[in-house]
Formats: structure tokens, C-alpha cells, sequence
């Protein structure tokens, strides 16, 4: 068993994307590969959790709409 990676961020943090965030298929109500979040959004990070295989960590972002979006380290970037 290997140790869980630390996450570089805290839940109730703000964070901003550095990314497009697009439907991965987790919003069934959107069609696929449909602009979630622009780039440069702003949100609040809501959950910490960890994909377990991959040993990432995934942040459950809210942005001001009410869109509560998964994302990893690299798409978002603190406020």
C-alpha cells in the first residue's frame, strides 16, 4: 500500500481555473465535451478527496452559479 498524496489545497479556499473546464460526462443534463467553467473562473473549494488508484487528489470546486465541478491540481490555481 502506498501513502495517499497530500493536497497542494484546503477546503474553503478560493481558487480560480486555469482552464476551460468541459462535461467529461459528469453533468448528464450538458451535452458532452459543453463549456462548464471558462478559463479564469472563480469558485470555492467545497470537498478534498483523493482518486484512489491514481493517487490524485480531486477538488469538488463551487463556482457562483451553484456548479459544483471536480478538478485537479492543474486546472485551478489560489486566489
Amino acid at each position: 500500500m502506498f501513502e495517499p498524496r497530500l493536497p497542494k489545497y484546503q477546503w474553503g479556499q478560493r481558487v480560480k481555473t486555469l482552464v476551460d473546464l468541459v462535461n467529461d460526462g459528469s453533468y448528464p443534463d450538458e451535452q458532452p465535451e459543453a463549456l462548464l467553467v471558462a478559463n479564469g473562473g472563480l469558485g470555492e473549494i467545497v470537498q478534498v478527496g483523493s482518486h484512489t488508484d491514481s493517487n490524485t487528489p480531486i477538488y469538488l470546486v463551487e463556482f457562483p452559479d451553484g456548479r459544483v465541478v471536480g478538478c485537479l491540481e492543474e486546472e485551478i490555481a489560489p486566489l
